[in-house]
């Protein structure tokens, strides 16, 4: 039994760094241009080389996204991109589009290549089609079931990459149309709106102002807003299954996502693949899952049509703690520079989140403001930006990341 690949999002080198910290085998990351995620941070050129050599000095692969549809118009555009990219030391690019396959066989021959999900790969002969295409790696498409993920693993010799977290589309692996349709924007050129995410009502043309809202029978609507993806528990079929890589979905989101959910794949998948006779699963992994952004989760098609349950009728995330703060720096031991995230204040209890599942349980007390001069202000609150000095529990280490836990609660993004 081979041990997968962990794969995370970075969109930018903090979440890159925080990626590596907290468990990361390999990361993704996006270009200025061609990748499906525009509005996230993303990476410069001239930032690729620092990042590529971060992630090489620490014996994580780096692989980037070129895996838009570009029209016919911009390839010439595409083309300068992949010139300017050629002497970077990529471990491998993602791509959909054959043309843009084509296009890099010509300008980079000797590299790498991987397919994206929103090629939807959905059986072994697609797969064995790629191969045959020269493709390295197959992400498999989210609408495989477990059964059909060991079906075409036992019929090919490619390595195959499944998605077991984050968020999901109302469209095969992606490829939707909503947003080119509703805003100009296209999802399949990186400029996704996320319509899909947006609370709609119905309108009588007679009774204009008068909103009802969309309800939906027993069997669900199958449309809109998708719960998001969660295959913690059946890591060890996965694994089973064969899957090379496990990716995680999120390079928009924050570092207390990636890291909430890293550190946690991270310890399921070590201790099933050092013990899998004797692994079992600790509830409190999903518990903690629980605690970081999402709009509820759903082994989505994994066990086939997931019907209602894949969809939530909630307009927002749900989470039960926010980050506050994140470690810079230890001044001594039990002593933290932070630099805020989040408001909070003297009395709070607050809770130290680190890699390996480490958790410790404190209150904020003795904050102390540092200024441009060096000096230090005793205050009580404390707002984002400020960068202080606090009282933290043993074992805390920089990039270690401070949380204010609080009831669970629904919030836009």
């Amino acid at each position: 039994m081979n041990k997968p690949e962990l794969l995370a999002p970075a969109g930018t080198m903090e979440k890159l760094k925080c990626a590596i910290r907290y468990g990361a085998d390999a990361v993704y990351m996006g270009g200025p241009d061609f990748g499906l995620r525009n509005m996230a941070g993303n990476f410069t050129l001239a930032e690729m080389p620092q990042a590529l050599a971060f992630c090489h000095e620490q014996g994580v692969r780096c692989y980037l996204t070129i895996n838009s549809y570009p029209a016919d118009h911009t390839l010439g555009r595409l083309e300068n991109y992949l010139q300017e990219l050629a002497p970077l030391p990529f471990d491998a690019y993602i791509v959909s589009d054959p043309g843009v396959l084509r296009m890099i066989r010509r300008i980079s021959p000797e590299r790498e290549i991987h397919l994206s999900t929103q090629a939807n790969t959905i059986n072994h002969e697609s797969v064995l089609f790629w191969q045959e295409q020269g493709i390295g790696r197959v992400n498999l498409a989210r609408e495989m079931t477990l059964e059909d993920i060991s079906a075409t693993t036992r019929a090919v010799s490619l390595p195959c990459e499944v998605f077991v977290h984050g968020a999901l589309c109302i469209a095969y692996s992606g490829r939707c149309l909503l947003s080119s349709a509703m805003t100009g924007r296209s999802a399949n050129l990186g400029e996704c709106t996320q319509p899909c995410r947006w609370k709609y009502a119905l309108v009588e043309e007679r009774r204009p102002g008068e909103y009802q809202p969309i309800e939906e029978d027993s069997s669900g609507t199958f449309i809109y807003n998708s719960k998001d993806l969660c295959l913690l528990e059946y890591l060890p079929d996965l694994v089973r299954a064969g899957v090379a890589s496990l990716k995680i979905e999120g390079r928009m989101k924050g570092v207390h996502y990636l890291a909430g959910v890293l550190r946690i794949y991270r310890t399921a998948l070590d201790r099933f693949c050092a013990n899998p006779d004797g692994y079992t699963a600790d509830p409190a992994w999903m518990e903690e899952l629980a605690t970081i952004s999402h709009r509820g989760y759903t082994t989505g098609f994994l066990l086939g049509d997931p019907k209602d349950v894949g969809q939530s009728y909630q307009a927002g995330y749900l989470r039960s703690h926010k980050l506050v703060g994140v470690v810079e720096a230890m001044r001594s031991p039990g002593l933290a520079e932070v630099l805020v995230r989040n408001r909070f204040q003297t009395g709070d209890q607050l809770s130290l989140m680190g890699p390996a599942m480490k958790n410790a349980d404190f209150p904020a007390s003795d904050l102390q403001l540092c200024d441009q001069q060096g000096a230090l202000l005793p205050v009580e609150v404390v707002h984002p930006n400020m960068r202080i000095l606090m009282p933290v529990p043993a074992g805390t280490a920089p990039d270690d990341l401070i949380r204010l836990p609080a009831p669970m609660q629904e919030f836009d993004s």
